[in-house]
């Protein structure tokens, strides 16, 4: 139920009570379900029936639950749980929810607009809980980078068995099969029970040739060519928390122009490593890193920003994109993608999880670092 701890999720309701205090509220009703995880540690199965986690300004939070959900929240650490019977109900149970808080001014950060209006004059918008998310504690970081290590060990598979695989006739199905099985394998060995209980997965495509140019391709029962291209992206989690990462291998041989594309696209992942320093825009990161593609000569092959945030979330706030000027803080976490997509032709895609520290960046996932363009070239 709680994948981090007791001590760490009372610690993180300790700081949204710091945070009501700035923002001159009473409390904070979190209906968004990825902040109710986040700040109580309990886990569920999204559905149409709300679930809700009340922060007073001072005192023990409560956790609202469907009857069907009481059980389960019974072994969540919060001693306080309330429950309604079901959904949409004679009571819409998130105005239920508000009036249970009796909070005078109440802060609430997702609900609906025609929910909104039927709520009193004291309930208000609030991203508080979103903005405490953008910046990790130690334990987040430490699950974060157990998931990058093993996005990296899917990699490595991917290294050393697509070779194999298409040289035996296998798609790209096949390869992404391979190498998400052995991934999981290892993970259900390490992790145990955790990997039950929805805390952890391994997800990835794997797309060649042509359809490389598609930013978002999906893995098709298609062999492989010599001199093609194949992008291997691989998100993990780990503990509820994500990191990613992803690779372009070349298949049996390797021209100068698809190294040049490597080349340009490694690049391009050291421009954004680079830049990844505190009281830096995440704006400029993503400027910095695009620049040295289209100084290569491949700005019409970009098709994305460079990156975005992560946690327990696979995408989340900040991005490293146009039109974002949130400052970057130590602890923060992105991807890191260039990419250059050449439409009826092929792709290349790198992908790397980044963390902002007081000096240089951590990159937690090693597997680029670890694997240069000239060995990536699969043999068949």
């Amino acid at each position: 139920m709680m994948p981090l701890g007791e001590a760490f999720y009372r610690g993180r309701v300790a700081a949204i009570q710091s945070a009501l205090a700035d923002e001159a509220l009473d409390g904070i009703l979190l209906l968004d379900p990825f902040n109710v995880m986040y700040a109580s540690g309990f886990t569920h199965i999204a559905s149409e029936r709300p679930i809700g986690f009340y922060v007073p300004a001072a005192g023990a939070p409560v956790l609202f639950v469907p009857l069907l959900e009481a059980d389960n929240a019974a072994d969540c650490w919060v001693g306080d749980v309330r429950a309604y019977f079901e959904y949409p109900g004679e009571q819409d149970p998130r105005q239920w929810m508000r009036r249970e808080a009796a909070a005078a001014r109440i802060g609430i950060d997702r609900i609906g607009h025609r929910q909104f209006t039927q709520l009193d004059a004291g309930a208000t918008i609030s991203d508080l809980v979103n903005k405490l998310r953008w910046v990790k504690q130690p334990e987040e970081l430490a699950v974060i980078k157990k998931a990058a290590a093993y996005a990296d060990y899917c990699l490595e598979q991917v290294l050393a068995q697509a070779g194999p695989i298409i040289s035996a006739g296998g798609t790209e199905l096949d390869i992404l099969s391979q190498c998400l099985g052995a991934t999981r394998a290892k993970m259900k060995t390490e992790i145990g029970e955790q990997f039950h209980l929805r805390k952890a997965a391994v997800v990835g495509t794997a797309h060649s040739g042509p359809r490389a140019a598609l930013p978002h391709g999906a893995p098709m029962a298609r062999v492989p060519q010599v001199g093609e291209p194949l992008i291997a992206g691989i998100g993990v989690s780990v503990s509820g928390y994500h990191a990613e990462s992803g690779a372009t291998f070349l298949v049996g041989e390797a021209d100068a122009g698809r190294i040049a594309c490597l080349n340009a696209a490694r690049d391009c992942n050291h421009a954004a490593i680079a830049a990844l320093r505190p009281g830096r825009s995440c704006s400029s990161v993503n400027d910095a890193a695009l620049a040295v593609l289209r100084e290569a000569g491949y700005g019409d092959s970009i098709r994305h920003r460079i990156g975005h945030g992560m946690g327990i979330q696979g995408h989340e706030a900040p991005w490293l994109a146009p039109g974002d000027q949130t400052a970057l803080q130590p602890n923060m976490v992105f991807s890191n993608e260039p990419g250059i997509y050449r439409p009826g032709c092929d792709g290349y895609r790198l992908i790397d999880t980044m963390i902002v520290t007081e000096d240089d960046a951590f990159v937690p996932s090693c597997f680029l670092a670890n694997h240069p363009p000239e060995q990536r070239i699969l043999p068949v």
